[in-house]
């Protein structure tokens, strides 16, 4: 297995930058963050079962907008990989 966690960002189609990142990090892991606010935004509300759950979190995440997720996931150390093959 590979000693470390690579994340794809896709500039153009065809077109991969790879940034790497040390294993077992799940806080460099843009996707952690959307978790961690779906997380406060389902806090404090009770589901009578599980699929009542999964539903909120499906409607959640439709609703989310691009803006709102690039302002969640854009840390400066993905943006600054990203200028330097723009």
């Amino acid at each position: 297995m590979v000693g470390f966690i690579i994340v794809a960002v896709s500039k153009y189609l065809l077109d991969i930058l790879l940034i790497f990142q040390p294993p077992y990090s799940p806080e460099l892991n843009p996707i952690e963050r959307v978790w961690q606010h779906i997380k406060q935004e389902l806090s404090g509300e009770l589901y009578e079962n599980l699929d009542m759950l999964k539903e909120k979190v499906r409607a959640y995440l439709e609703e989310l907008s691009t803006e709102t997720v690039a302002s969640i996931t854009g840390w400066d150390y993905i943006l600054s990989a990203l200028a330097t093959v723009a």
